[in-house]
């Protein structure tokens, strides 16, 4: 026995918003990979130098400002100065950071000092 007014309806899924959902989940994660940038940099402990005499180069970090033995540089300046330093006989660079000094412009610093041959780089507080 059929009843007429029972006869049960399907409701029509819409795909609009599950494609919406999908777009909005592949783009926030597209974008998240796109800002982040994935790095090493290799921190040695300073050792004890038995013996052999060492001529520091003094350079402070104070937030943007970089000081090379008390004289203001850019960071595009960096290179030329610590050759200059080399010809002197400099061979030890003391790192000092302050407490407005962000992290990306320590990593950047550091990787340049560390890209300078014949310098050894010690980080100090």
């Amino acid at each position: 026995m059929r009843l007429d007014g029972a006869e049960r309806r399907r409701n029509v899924l819409s795909m609009t918003s599950l494609i919406d959902v999908i777009f909005l989940l592949l783009l926030f994660f597209m974008l998240s990979s796109t800002f982040t940038r994935f790095g090493e940099i290799e921190l040695t402990a300073g050792g004890g130098m038995a013996g052999k005499p060492v001529t520091p180069v003094y350079l402070r970090l104070q937030g943007d400002r970089i000081v090379l033995n008390g004289e203001e540089l850019t960071f595009a300046g960096l290179p030329a100065a610590l050759d200059r330093q080399k010809q002197t006989g400099a061979d030890t660079i003391l790192l000092s950071l302050d407490d407005r000094t962000v992290s990306q412009r320590f990593i950047d610093v550091y990787s340049a000092l560390r890209a300078m041959p014949g310098f050894a780089v010690t980080v100090i507080r």
